[in-house]
């Protein structure tokens, strides 16, 4: 009898998404964390506008875009206090104040 070879599927990296758009996303909960991921992992940029959320929820979407963004190989600026911009890989971005969780880049929190 014949055997089929069995053999894995392999995803390559997500191209950059379409690059004409960026998604505004204005959550009003913490649930709303799924269709920022969402967007982010297709490759399009994020801006988040967390203004609508408490102090709590907020630092809690900002801890799941920088886990998000570093898994994906991506990057997450400061607009303002409350509204980040996330960027795939190979996008860059300028004029953003700098890192959203006030470590320099490399340094841990454990420094």
């Amino acid at each position: 009898p014949l055997r089929k070879n069995n053999v894995a599927a392999v995803a390559a990296h997500p191209k950059a998404g379409d690059m004409s758009r960026i998604n505004a996303i204005h959550p009003r909960t913490y649930n709303e964390a799924r269709t920022i991921g969402e967007h982010f992992r297709d490759g399009v940029p994020v801006i988040m506008n967390l203004t609508d959320l408490s102090d709590g929820d907020a630092k809690r979407l900002v801890d799941f875009a920088a886990g998000l963004v570093f898994g994906l190989y991506g990057s997450i600026d400061r607009i303002t206090n409350k509204v980040f911009l996330l960027s795939p890989e190979g996008v860059s971005s300028e004029g953003g104040q700098g890192d959203p969780t006030g470590q320099n880049p490399g340094q841990n929190s454990s420094d």
